[in-house]
């Protein structure tokens, strides 16, 4: 920003002080207008980054909750397959018999759990072009932390997800249910309770997720509704 101080001849101290207030306010108002300037541009910059975020967040609460509500429907035939079975050995049934319904009910011994993809690129450009220091620091906090869960989960997912599961046993269960040979009924409902504990600490994790990302999205509603 630039002003051009008109030149006048200075007659005494007083004509010298008016020139040099002059050039003071006229630095100090090009100052201020920068400064504006650059306020207004941090602040469409951090509204526009949140928006993007929020936005994400939201995304991923949606496959959060797909995810939450696919695994729930195979961890019930998880649990009636259990039931089933366990109560066959309770009342003594012997082994071939209690394979038999194994076998009527084969279809059920199946570990599939449906894990979302968390998406992270509105955050990272935040972070990158620094628009997320500009930030409400609130706002801020809340989305630090839902990305934060987010990986946290994720690791889980990578590195701990199967730490109950034996899958060659699951595996080799599976090969002998589905070429009609017989079971162990106690080794099949170890490694069944192996999948249930799975599926289980995969369903606790997917919902501390939607709890975090819940408080981005009730947020995001009530400025909308505001």
């Amino acid at each position: 920003m630039h002003f051009e101080i008109p030149k006048l001849p200075m007659r005494g101290f007083k004509d010298f002080a008016k020139h040099y207030l002059m050039i003071v306010l006229s630095i100090l108002t090009a100052l201020g207008l920068e400064a504006w300037i650059e306020h207004a541009h941090h602040t469409h910059a951090a509204a526009l980054a949140s928006q993007q975020i929020e936005a994400e967040l939201q995304a991923n609460l949606d496959g959060v909750h797909d995810s939450y509500q696919k695994n729930r429907q195979s961890l019930v035939s998880l649990h009636q397959l259990d039931d089933a079975i366990a109560k066959d050995v309770r009342d003594g049934k012997p082994d071939a018999a209690i394979n038999q319904h194994i076998q009527a009910l084969k279809n059920e011994f199946s570990l599939s759990l449906d894990w979302p993809i968390f998406a992270n690129q509105a955050w990272d450009v935040a972070v990158a072009n620094q628009s997320a220091t500009w930030m409400n620091h609130a706002a801020l906090s809340e989305y630090s932390a839902a990305y934060s869960k987010q990986r946290d989960a994720a690791n889980w997912v990578a590195q701990d997800s199967t730490l109950f599961l034996d899958a060659p046993r699951m595996a080799t269960l599976r090969t002998r249910i589905d070429l009609g040979r017989e079971v162990d009924p106690i080794e099949f409902l170890s490694v069944l309770r192996q999948m249930i504990i799975t599926s289980s600490e995969t369903q606790s994790h997917l919902q501390q997720v939607e709890s975090q990302l819940k408080q981005v999205s009730l947020k995001r509603t009530g400025s909308s509704s505001s």
